[in-house]
């Protein structure tokens, strides 16, 4: 299966294209819609605080089981690190905000597991959390093939939607003038290294990896490394160990920033 996201600026529109979804007749844990829950005005959701080895407090447990919003059969609310609390309507939302970070996996069991493997990609999560920190809504799909996965984007794309690529080029706009700054310091042509250095800063905000101490993943970032030093030379092997090293400092700086609002 292969995942199909859109993000909203609008949580009602959001809403509306999860309608046009369930016309559809797709399954429930095909779907779901994640939206930063202040964009849900007069309902109160609750969320219970926890703690993860490696990340400290601030992450929320599943608290599921209402009914209601947008007519879902199952409705959680988390607090993500570095994004904040979030609701997800929808059997998948579990998957998604166990992947983002909570703790919301041991409740959904073996579950989680299962439907990323069946095409949740673990490289856009930070995508989709970049996008609720905005105040938007990320309504995700999964589709059984090609031809259906088109139909869904064109579904997505009537009703408003921004794609999940436009919306990663966005992120990266964002902190790009920053990031050059940063790595010029060093006498280093961000010019000619960018490409490498995005590549280990995105590689660094993978689901597998972001919630582990450096020691951790050392060895998949240095085979990681290897792989682009022998395709592309030592200069670029470097650019990508700058950019994964300062992607993870930059996940820590965002979930400190939540943690002390």
């Amino acid at each position: 299966m292969k995942s199909i996201t859109g993000v909203f600026r609008s949580s009602s529109d959001a809403e509306r294209a999860l309608a046009q979804f369930r016309e559809l007749a797709l399954p429930e844990d095909r779907l779901t819609l994640l939206t930063p829950a202040d964009a849900r005005s007069g309902k109160a959701i609750p969320s219970v605080s926890t703690e993860q080895p490696g990340m400290g407090k601030a992450i929320g447990a599943l608290v599921g089981g209402a009914a209601g919003f947008s007519g879902g059969p199952l409705l959680m609310a988390v607090l993500i690190p570095g994004v904040g609390p979030i609701t997800a309507v929808g059997l998948l939302g579990g998957a998604c905000l166990a992947a983002m970070g909570a703790t919301a996996g041991a409740a959904v069991g073996g579950r989680t597991e299962t439907l990323m493997t069946d095409g949740l990609p673990g490289d856009e999560l930070f995508v989709y959390e970049d996008a609720l920190r905005k105040g938007r809504s990320v309504l995700i799909a999964m589709a059984d093939d090609e031809s259906e996965a088109a139909r869904f984007r064109e579904l997505l794309s009537t009703e408003g939607a921004e794609s999940v690529d436009s919306a990663r080029e966005a992120w990266w706009v964002g902190l790009r003038s920053a990031e050059q700054e940063r790595y010029t310091v060093h006498n280093r042509n961000f010019g000619e290294d960018e490409k490498f250095y995005r590549t280990g800063f995105e590689s660094a905000l993978h689901a597998r990896t972001r919630c582990k101490e450096y020691d951790q993943v050392m060895n998949e970032m240095t085979a990681q490394m290897e792989d682009v030093e022998r395709s592309n030379g030592t200069a670029a092997a470097d650019a990508f160990r700058r950019g994964y090293e300062r992607g993870r400092d930059y996940y820590q700086m965002l979930c400190g920033e939540k943690k002390a609002a």
